[in-house]
């Protein structure tokens, strides 16, 4: 496997050079449960990552009733190179939110939930008391629901923003690495690595209980040795879980496919990955950060019991 590192200056003229590989052909989403999830969502104005992100499982996640939500509008207030969710100007904090999502939840009758949101730099704790209100709305509709957060990364926010939610006790904790610090300017303009790596770190000081994960994607230009020094970063940060995937890119306007990595090359990853220690590790050109939540999860804890 090639360690070659693409210059940064040089990604453009690749756009158009390189075929999308037979592995990452999916299936159009024409289920019944698949029409039924999105009825449910426009039903009560909820929105997925799902359906903002393009993600390519829609199809097969919705048919097995795993729907990712996202809170706090559908307008991002960062403009990340990789990403599909709108930015502008967002809407305000939709205060009723939580109990309609604690609705779906229940009559989707999902044991596992998995909740993210757009970025809210707009908001003085970066929506992280929606975050935690969210939480308590589950808990109190559904006692034995887990609950995983998949949350920005509240930079230049008051650091109790963190304490709030971790307050309310989500049972996984997730936020993505995304790539490479090299490619953070490019990829991530307003974020920083090592912020990044604080957030996932400090969860874990603050709760020693709550399982912390992480992802990252492939294709942007990293190197074979610095997705594994992400991967020795975050283990110091003791993060518990990962998700590795392939980069799809979602239009003209984003940030192009540099590679395609290939399915061998994330078996070895996940081999790796596994050996320097994370409980649990999904690694696959369709894995996406809520990728068999629910099982992943649910293996660790068989892992660790």
């Amino acid at each position: 496997m090639s360690d070659t590192v693409i210059p940064i200056q040089s990604i453009r003229t690749t756009r158009t050079s390189i075929a999308k590989p037979k592995w990452l052909k999916v299936r159009a989403p024409l289920s019944v449960e698949y029409r039924q999830t999105a009825a449910l969502m426009r039903e009560l104005e909820l929105n997925t990552v799902c359906e903002e992100a393009a993600c390519p499982n829609i199809g097969s996640c919705w048919k097995h009733g795993s729907a990712t939500f996202m809170i706090l509008g559908r307008v991002c207030t960062r403009t990340c190179a990789f990403c599909n969710v709108e930015t502008g100007r967002p809407d305000p904090v939709d205060a009723d939110e939580p109990e309609r999502l604690a609705d779906a939840v229940s009559r989707i009758g999902l044991k596992h939930v998995v909740i993210t949101s757009v970025d809210r730099d707009d908001l003085p704790d970066g929506g992280a008391a929606h975050y935690a209100q969210v939480i308590h709305a589950l808990r109190k509709r559904q006692p034995d629901l887990t609950i995983e957060i998949l949350t920005p990364d509240f930079q230049r926010k008051p650091a109790a923003c963190l304490e709030v939610i971790v307050a309310a006790h989500p049972d996984v904790f997730n936020h993505n690495i995304e790539t490479v610090p090299r490619l953070y300017r490019k990829v991530r303009p307003v974020a920083r690595y090592d912020t990044s790596l604080r957030l996932l770190e400090r969860t874990k000081e603050l709760d020693p209980t709550v399982v912390t994960k992480s992802g990252i994607m492939l294709g942007l230009g990293e190197s074979r040795d610095e997705v594994l020094q992400v991967l020795d970063d975050l283990r110091l940060a003791n993060v518990d879980m990962l998700t590795m995937g392939q980069y799809l890119c979602p239009s003209e306007r984003h940030h192009p496919v540099v590679k395609y990595w290939t399915p061998e090359a994330f078996d070895e990853l996940k081999y790796l990955a596994e050996s320097k220690g994370f409980g649990m590790v999904a690694s696959g050109p369709l894995v996406r950060s809520s990728f068999h939540a629910d099982d992943l999860f649910q293996a660790l804890k068989q892992r660790t019991s």
